[in-house]
């Protein structure tokens, strides 16, 4: 039995849809660790210092989740907890999708992903204080210079910078 090849400038398809596949598999793996690092890192961060401040834990994946309900996530309990918690990922997780995707355009982004993952991490802080929250349902928190100066040092090197290294980490081969 003879198999049949289909071929295209010499390149077998097989070997392009295994390519393909292969890369596929590398952007999940990208994103999904990029994401799962950041959101895991942000959520001890904030946490801890709910719980320093004297709040209860469940707490802070309850006002993640005001986003969307406003301040009667704060009676919904565990489910509004969980809510929050999904939605910390969800950002994350599309955070790092982008950082990915604009990383096959601009391959500086691989190469020197430290510098340019402390740097997106500033920009989601922005992206996200400036723009998200104040669209948002939330309610205004109050916040010290502090805890301003430690939510941007949290995003530079806890999200936006293991982001970066986990896009550099499984795109190694192609820069």
């Amino acid at each position: 039995m003879v198999k049949n090849n289909l071929t295209t400038g010499g390149i077998s398809m097989d070997a392009s849809l295994s390519e393909r596949s292969t890369q596929r598999s590398k952007a999940i793996s990208a994103i999904f660790w990029g994401g799962l690092i950041s959101g895991v890192l942000d959520l001890i961060y904030a946490t801890t210092s709910v719980v320093l401040a004297g709040s209860p834990a469940i707490v802070l994946p309850q006002a993640i989740a005001t986003g969307l309900l406003g301040v009667k996530s704060f009676q919904g309990g565990l489910p509004t907890a969980v809510l929050g918690t999904a939605l910390e990922f969800l950002i994350t997780f599309v955070a790092t999708a982008v950082y990915y995707v604009t990383s096959r355009k601009l391959n500086f982004l691989i190469r020197r992903a430290v510098l340019w993952g402390v740097l997106y991490g500033i920009a989601i802080y922005f992206f996200m204080n400036f723009i998200v929250v104040p669209l948002s349902a939330a309610p205004h928190f109050e916040h010290t210079w502090g805890s301003r100066a430690g939510d941007f040092v949290v995003h530079m090197f806890f999200i936006g910078l293991p982001m970066a290294l986990a896009v550099r980490h499984y795109s190694a081969r192609e820069c």
